[in-house]
């Protein structure tokens, strides 16, 4: 059996250097779905650390970010991580019953006490009961993504039963068909999470958003208090923001990698499956075998507890991490 080293998060190459010391070097993660070209830090200029974290400059960030999300400034709201903002859902009075949508992030299904686990297609019958309904789109591991429309009209038929959704969009970025902001009335029930580590490369940035209705937000602002992320998050976010060349660029190069990962898996007989372009969810008969295999050729995925079929892949990072990762599929 695969351990939790690997199956609770992605990322564990401290744990996979040491349970596969032998393994070629440097290591490959794919094993986190997070944009291997990330955006250029260095592009955002010094960044003073003595001073605490402007509030105009924060403002100046959920502006930015609220132009690429669709969404109005005012309603958008700075965090340290989509993590922390599922963290604090408890906090902002959601009603229940509580539900999420598996499979997804394992997160989910801890944020809200006693949220019961549902199938996507069971959506329509759960929004009669109203409550909260937790979701991502794009969905993490399968990659599938709901049509927005489909969110809004579920939002408001929710709505009638006084109750809320709530969408994790923190892989939205890299699929902007899949956003729901651009649709929602102002003061329709729906919290939006999103993530900026995840497109623009720079996970340890710690840096989310939160997107909600005015009453929501205040409940969030009396949690987060006065400097709710740090200088640096502030100064790298509203620059990548503003980089609308580099964004753009960029949704055009993963989805060409993601094309490239797809045929390199059906040289070998898988599938890759998902819409979102920064991973593929492949499912084999011998996944643990294969996760094996590729951890002791150096190169680091995602398997999971709840469906050991499945195994989840990043995209490699430039042509010599394709190569190792199709020589390893056919050696290994």
């Amino acid at each position: 059996m695969v351990s939790d080293d690997w199956t609770f998060h992605g990322g564990r190459l401290d744990r996979a250097r040491m349970v596969y010391a032998d393994a070629p070097r440097p290591w490959i993660d794919l094993s986190t779905g997070i944009n291997p070209h990330g955006w250029d830090a260095g592009l955002a200029g010094p960044i003073d650390w003595r001073a605490l974290p402007d509030p105009q400059a924060l403002g100046r960030l959920e502006a930015a970010a609220a132009a690429c999300f669709g969404a109005a400034p005012d309603r958008v709201r700075a965090l340290p991580g989509t993590e922390i903002g599922l963290r604090l859902l408890p906090a902002l009075g959601l009603p229940a019953p509580f539900r999420h949508v598996e499979p997804g992030y394992r997160t989910h299904g801890d944020a809200l006490a006693g949220s019961i686990a549902m199938s996507a297609d069971a959506l329509d019958q759960e929004a009669a009961r109203g409550g909260t309904i937790l979701l991502a789109n794009p969905n993490n591991p399968d990659g599938g993504i709901l049509p927005p429309a489909t969110l809004v009209d579920l939002a408001r038929r929710m709505a009638g039963k006084g109750g809320w959704l709530v969408v994790d969009e923190a892989f939205a970025d890299a699929c902007p068909e899949a956003g729901i902001l651009p649709m929602l009335d102002a003061d329709l029930p729906v919290i939006v999470l999103r993530s900026f580590g995840k497109y623009f490369g720079l996970a340890g940035l710690r840096l989310g958003f939160m997107i909600a209705p005015p009453a929501m937000l205040e409940r969030l602002d009396r949690r987060l208090g006065s400097w709710p992320v740090s200088a640096a998050a502030i100064a790298i976010g509203t620059a990548a923001y503003r980089d609308a060349a580099w964004i753009a660029a960029t949704r055009r190069r993963l989805r060409a990698d993601a094309d490239a990962l797809d045929a390199l898996l059906a040289r070998h007989g898988l599938e890759g499956r998902g819409a979102c372009p920064l991973f593929r969810l492949i499912e084999t008969e011998d996944a643990p075998a294969l996760f094996e295999r590729l951890a002791r050729q150096g190169i680091l995925t995602r398997p999971f507890d709840y469906q050991p079929r499945w195994l989840r892949l990043g995209l490699p990072a430039d042509a010599a991490a394709f190569d190792r990762l199709d020589w390893a599929l056919a050696h290994g």
